[in-house]
Parts: structure tokens; C-alpha cells; sequence
């Protein structure tokens, strides 16, 4: 067997190229705007460094916030024509209002469209490169999976959808089969004797091994993924690669030996990182309540004439480490919305007044809480808090639920920018997959991840 495998680029390697080109598009976009002698801007040169880095920071900032960077958008090239569109408008109005540090506006305003739409068509070819070559199937990353087949079909649905450059080609059932066996038509199933053969036949790229009893592996398959490792070919176990490509906790994959999957980030008991994180949350809700302030006679206004109750009320959630508080909120439904018990929210909720739904997807609902972020009840970023009644329910059916609770709640978190609201079982999994990540992964970067994709949920009007 050769060890020719094909070309691919990892998730990382990808978002670290779409910036490094993004940024080298548009400063070469403004060297050949300088080949025009008229243009005179911005110029090209040492002494307007500070300009030119100005700018190269607000594409980064501006483009994340926009979603640029997002694989499974910058895959598609409306989607993207609409962000980069979105995303040099707000960059070129930032950089006209910070005039000290970036260039007076010329004498011919014209020369700012100039700019503006250099921006925009030089992100937008490279963008045409990208989704046409490294999007393309050559580059694709092509993996085997090897395990049991009653894991098969949980992996491939939830990995087919997380990257659209990883290519699951097949399968090899690692247990025992007889006639009898069950069979798993969604992907094609390769015999173990043809293990290595495979391998190279489907230029395969990596091995997903995916068994929750590796005990029960087969001796021949055994004995080729250990000559496969001896080759230094590439084999990974699941949970690994489930982390890795969907930011999310596999628990539903987790048995007795669940303590192997739950190393919790050391920001968890950090106490710089905790000092500073407090600080954050002081800063941001005295900021928050300020604003809330200001816009409360036109809140007043809006629940007048669109909700008949009080503006504000209070709701009992869990808190960290099990413990009960009562959260603030702005009324979003109509009054007695659960005279005949506690209900999940649903998508186009008919208790939900025409003012609510605007407060909700606007997140302006939200405002209320940073009131209990400066108690010290709750958090800028963390899990969201739930009432006591659906803790209840779902720690009942979901393993690790109440896990979530070891650090405070928060006002957004990873599930809140990751998914969409939950109002079911299956959902509430989804979001406790993502908090896990979090409290698992915690730090001052996926952090501000969370504060810049929040913009983004607030920008897109996507609040529910």
C-alpha cells in the first residue's frame, strides 16, 4: 500500500487563509488604486502605516462580525456577496469616522467609492477562487469511518452537516457481522478484509474510529489500524473530530467512562481569569443599564400600546451550583401566557405580542438581566439560565444536564450564537452539547468568539 493521500486543508488552516487573503486582497487593491495618479486617499507607503494596519483591523473585526469566516457561509457565494457588501460599508464608514488615525477625507469625494468598491470587488474575487478551487471536491478531505454500526448513523448525520470539505466515504463495521446483523443503508459499507486496499483505492485521508467498546474490535481490523499507525497514517477517535468540527460535547456518545471527555478548562478556577471576567461583567452591565435607561420611555411607549400588563417581571431560573434566583425581564408575551402551566417556548409562539417579538429578536428583552449580572447572579457569557421546572424534566432524560451548572449563567453563551432557540428534548441536547463545550474550552478568546458572533445575532436580527 502507498501512502499517497490527497490535498486538504484543515478547518484552521482554511479560516486562516480566507483572512491572510481577505487582508492581502484589499491592500494590493489599494496599491494598484495608487498606480492612479488622481487617487490620493490612502497611499501606499510606510509613512501611512498606521492607516493601512487601521484598516487591515477593522476588515478582521467587521468581517467577523459578519459572518465571513464562517465555513459553512463563505461555501456560498450569495451569502457571502451580501456580507462583504455589509461588511466594507460598515469598515469604510468606521475608517471616515476616525479621522486621526486614518487619512482626511480627499477634496473629490469620489475617490471614497473608489475605495469602497475596491474593497468590495477585490474580497469578492478572491472569494470566487476560494469557493471554486479550495471548495472544490479535489480538496476534499476524505475520511473512513471504522465502528459499530449502531454509532454509524448518529456520526454521519451529525458530521455531514459541519464541514462542507469532509467527505465521509464509507464505513468498516469493526464488530463481528452474521446474516443477521443490521445493516446500514446511508453509506456505503466496505468489507474488513479490504481494509487497506481501501485506504488506498478512495485515496482516503484519515480514519474516524468510532466504537464505544474498543474491545470488540475485530482482530483484523485491529491489526490494520495498528499497521496504519506504524505508517504514520492518520486515525482519530471520534469524540475528537466531533469536537473538533461541531464545538459541541458529544454526550450522547458518553458511557461510564465519561470523566475521559469532561477535563474542564482551568479558567474554571483561573483567578485572573475570573478577576478579569467579573470586571467584563461590571463594565457591560453598567454600560447595558445606562442604555436602558435612555431607551425606557420608548419601551414604556411599546409596551403600552402593544402589551397590557407591566413592562418588567420577574421569573425563577437555576443559578450556579443548583441555587435559585429570580431573573428580570421585559414582558415579550401576553399576561397569564402559562395560567395552565409551564410550556416550551415555539417558534412563531402565538403568547408572544407584536412589540415582544420585535424585543426578542432584537435581544432588547435581554436588558433587564445585566441587573443580575452586577448582583453577581449571573454572567455576560455562560449557559443560559432555565426554570427550575424544565431542569427538572430534562436532567431526568439527558445525561450530564445539571452539569451545566457549575459556573454562573449568562446573558448569551456558545448554544446562543451556535443554534437556535430550543423547544424540544432533542434541541435542549443540542444546547447542553455546546454549554459543555464551553465550560470545557473556556477562555478569554472563545469569550470574545462569543461577544462578536452575539453582534452578529443582534445585526441579523436573529434573536428569538
Amino acid at each position: 500500500m502507498t501512502n499517497k493521500k490527497g490535498i486538504h486543508f484543515e478547518v484552521s488552516e482554511r479560516k486562516i487563509l480566507l483572512r491572510l487573503m481577505d487582508l492581502a486582497m484589499v491592500y494590493l487593491s489599494i496599491y494598484l488604486l495608487n498606480l492612479y495618479p488622481e487617487f490620493e486617499y490612502i497611499e501606499f507607503n510606510t509613512e501611512n502605516s498606521v492607516a493601512l494596519i487601521l484598516l487591515g483591523v477593522y476588515i478582521t473585526i467587521f468581517g467577523t462580525i459578519f459572518e465571513l469566516y464562517d465555513l459553512q457561509k463563505a461555501s456560498k457565494f450569495d451569502t457571502t456577496f451580501r456580507n462583504v457588501v455589509i461588511m466594507a460599508s460598515i469598515v469604510v464608514l468606521f475608517y471616515l469616522l476616525t479621522p486621526v488615525l486614518s487619512p482626511y477625507l480627499p477634496e473629490e469625494r469620489i475617490q471614497i467609492v473608489y475605495f469602497y468598491l475596491a474593497i468590495i470587488i477585490s474580497i469578492l474575487l478572491w472569494r470566487l477562487v476560494y469557493i471554486n478551487l479550495i471548495e472544490s471536491p479535489r480538496f476534499y478531505k476524505r475520511v473512513l469511518l471504522v465502528g459499530e454500526v449502531s454509532n454509524i448513523e448518529g456520526l454521519v448525520k451529525a458530521l455531514g452537516v459541519s464541514d462542507p470539505n469532509y467527505k465521509i466515504v464509507g464505513f468498516i463495521n469493526s464488530e463481528a457481522s452474521t446474516p443477521d446483523s443490521v445493516k446500514f443503508k446511508g453509506l456505503k459499507e466496505f468489507n474488513a478484509k479490504e481494509f487497506l486496499n481501501v485506504i488506498e483505492k478512495e485515496r482516503i485521508s484519515e480514519v474516524l474510529v468510532a466504537s464505544f467498546n474498543t474491545e470488540a474490535i475485530i482482530a483484523e481490523v485491529y491489526h490494520d489500524l495498528m499497521l496504519l499507525l506504524e505508517r504514520g497514517f492518520k486515525i482519530r477517535e471520534y469524540t475528537q473530530v466531533y469536537e473538533e468540527l461541531l464545538y459541541r460535547v458529544p454526550i450522547q456518545f458518553v458511557g461510564k467512562d465519561f470523566y475521559k471527555y469532561f477535563p474542564f478548562s482551568r479558567s474554571n478556577e483561573n483567578k485572573l481569569y475570573i478577576f478579569f471576567q467579573r470586571a467584563f461583567d461590571v463594565i457591560c452591565a453598567i454600560f447595558g443599564l445606562v442604555v436602558g435607561l435612555i431607551i425606557l420611555p420608548i419601551l414604556l411607549i411599546g409596551n403600552l400600546l402593544g402589551n397590557s400588563g407591566p413592562l418588567l417581571y420577574t421569573q425563577e431560573r437555576v443559578g450556579r451550583n443548583g441555587k435559585p434566583f429570580r431573573i428580570v425581564k421585559l414582558r415579550t408575551m401576553i399576561v397569564n401566557a402559562e395560567k395552565d402551566g409551564a410550556k416550551w417556548a415555539q417558534k412563531d409562539d402565538k403568547r408572544v405580542t407584536a412589540v415582544g417579538k420585535f424585543l426578542r429578536r432584537s435581544r432588547l428583552d435581554e436588558i433587564p438581566q445585566f441587573y443580575n449580572v452586577l448582583k453577581g447572579d449571573m454572567s455576560v457569557i455562560g449557559p443560559r439560565p432555565e426554570r427550575p421546572f424544565f431542569v427538572n424534566e430534562l436532567a431526568r432524560i439527558i445525561p450530564f444536564y445539571e452539569t451545566r451548572h457549575i459556573i454562573k449563567p449568562g446573558l448569551t453563551g456558545w448554544a446562543q450564537v451556535k443554534t437556535r432557540y430550543g423547544s424540544t428534548v432533542e434541541d435542549s441536547l443540542t444546547k447542553l452539547q455546546y454549554d459543555l463545550y464551553y465550560i470545557k474550552h473556556r477562555s478569554i478568546f472563545l469569550d470574545f468568539n462569543i461577544a462578536i458572533k452575539t453582534l452578529s445575532t443582534i445585526l441579523y436580527y436573529r434573536g428569538q
